[in-house]
């Protein structure tokens, strides 16, 4: 079975974990979020290393999933980390200009290529758009 890999990513504060844990439901994807992997692994180096390191640890737990939808939500501030995790779809929460950690507001890179942008935080709004797009 060919896993698909969603990814959602954003500056933190954008909505990430509230759209990851919806759209899981309807998908019964596996969830992969940063901050419980990080804490299961007492990794919190945000350091461009401890990034790099974070993605590829999210990659390889994603691409062991047993199920056909693996949905990770991470900050991903560096192009680096989309060639690293490859996902099939990746959804960019635009819903913020800045988010509270000024050091991440620095490095974090837009993406130039998306398959979904969210530019609001309702995730009512934006679950039933991503899967009718997803579809497609």
């Amino acid at each position: 079975m060919k896993i698909k890999k969603i990814l959602i990513m954003g500056l933190p504060g954008s909505g990430k974990t509230t759209l990851a844990k919806n759209l899981v439901k309807k998908l019964k994807a596996t969830w992969l979020n940063a901050d419980k992997i990080r804490g299961k692994h007492n990794d919190w180096d945000f350091s461009k290393k401890g990034i790099i390191r974070q993605v590829s640890r999210m990659k390889m737990l994603a691409d062991n999933s047993k199920k056909k939808y693996v949905i990770a939500d991470f900050v991903c501030p560096y192009y680096e980390q989309r060639k690293i995790f490859k996902p099939n779809f990746i959804i960019w929460m635009d819903t913020i200009s800045k988010s509270r950690y000024p050091r991440m507001n620095r490095i974090f890179k837009k993406p130039r290529k998306y398959d979904f942008k969210v530019t609001s935080k309702n995730h009512k709004i934006w679950v039933n758009k991503i899967l009718r797009k997803m579809k497609k």
